[in-house]
């Protein structure tokens, strides 16, 4: 997702001098691309990431389109009230983004993992929260946010992310992708789960189980629409998210059940729990122990589905 970042961030500051990018003394070796094509549009901020924000948020109060960059936690949490302040409360044109959203820096540990962000960002006001689950969703996502006025947040994976769409897509801020269909449940992924989603949903085909999978790249707004035609047409509707399952995208989706559809679907949420991590190692270990693997999704969504059919077995021989 890195190179399709960068490769959208440039193109798009050839169609607009607006657009600027301030990094807070990292990303070197990806950076210097747009460094060297615009040098009066780049800047680092050194490690300092407060004022990476503020600097950012000024340039916007100006008239410019600013990408602020760095990884984890270090562009969101470390500066949450410059963010808060400076960028939502002023709807600033600020686009913060973030490398290595959920375990991509597993092996660093937990100061490292960006597991609560989608939750934080996705409270603020006025900011607009993309997670794309592909590097072609991640070209789209950067030309969307800069033609979108005031703030936004887009977390990336790291680097090295599979090509999940092959095909042209249709990407719209706020409008899920379906990538595969199905009736028996519906698996919304965000973020870098989609590839493991799509992965289980063909594992689930092996066993006769149709599944239909929805890419949620946007978490605000959120593509309400897609989430009630889910929960109409399936019974089971499985959340899958490389972040703590409160307040990302398995609540967002739970408020929606809740408040908005009259379906009677079922909500499986799988996410992280809300505790630190006490064990370091790969992006792919720590989703594993945490059960959101291929296996870990596929056997979750089949206790679920199981689960299901003894209720409602014991629901008609009550009848």
């Amino acid at each position: 997702m890195r190179t399709a970042f960068f490769k959208a961030l440039i193109e798009a500051a050839e169609r607009d001098d607006r657009i600027c990018l301030v990094v807070g003394d990292l990303g070197f070796g990806v950076v210097e691309p747009f460094a060297q094509r615009f040098p009066l549009r780049f800047l680092n901020a050194g490690v300092a990431e407060q004022n990476m924000t503020g600097i950012a948020a000024g340039l916007a109060l100006a008239g410019k389109i600013v990408f602020t960059y760095s990884i984890g936690n270090f562009p969101t949490l470390r500066c949450l009230e410059q963010i808060r302040n400076d960028v939502c409360y002023h709807r600033a044109n600020v686009k913060i983004v973030a490398l290595g959203g959920g375990f991509a820096y597993g092996a660093l540990g937990m100061t490292h993992h960006a597991t609560e962000d989608l939750a934080i960002l996705r409270a603020l006001p006025n900011m607009t929260v993309v997670a794309p689950g592909d590097p072609a969703e991640a070209g789209h996502a950067v030309s969307a946010l800069a033609s979108s006025p005031g703030p936004g947040y887009l977390r990336l994976g790291r680097a090295g992310e599979s090509l999940v769409h092959t095909a042209p897509i249709q990407f719209e801020l706020g409008k899920a992708i379906q990538c595969h269909d199905g009736s028996d449940v519906t698996l919304i992924s965000t973020g870098g789960m989609l590839e493991t989603s799509m992965r289980a949903a063909s594992a689930l085909s092996e066993l006769g189980i149709k599944a239909r999978v929805l890419s949620m790249h946007t978490l605000k707004p959120l593509d309400h629409e897609a989430i009630c035609r889910a929960a109409m047409h399936t019974p089971l509707v499985v959340t899958i998210e490389e972040h703590s399952v409160i307040g990302g995208l398995g609540g967002a989706v739970a408020e929606v059940l809740a408040e908005t559809c009259e379906a009677d679907a079922v909500l499986l949420r799988l996410g992280l729990p809300s505790k630190f991590t006490t064990v370091g190692g790969s992006q792919e270990y720590l989703r594993s122990i945490n059960g959101l693997s291929v296996e870990g999704v596929t056997q979750s969504v089949l206790r679920r589905l199981d689960g299901i059919s003894r209720t409602q077995s014991t629901l008609s021989a009550q009848i």
